[in-house]
């Protein structure tokens, strides 16, 4: 892998750490629900899907 493709992916985890990060969580803290869970459920499993699906798409795309 270049090294380019090893910046994207600490882009990417930096990305998810401040996403991931206690005062960005409690945004979503509230008795709102989608879909009949909670909303910090959703914002939490979606940035955790998405940072995954990033991350596949980079090591797919670039692993030489």
């Amino acid at each position: 892998m270049k090294k380019r493709h090893l910046q994207k992916l600490v882009i990417v985890s930096i990305v998810l750490l401040i996403g991931l990060n206690l005062p960005i969580l409690l945004l979503f803290d509230s008795s709102q629900n989608v879909l009949g869970f909670p909303a910090i459920y959703i914002y939490f499993f979606s940035i955790w899907l998405l940072s995954i699906l990033i991350s596949l798409l980079i090591v797919k795309r670039y692993n030489e």
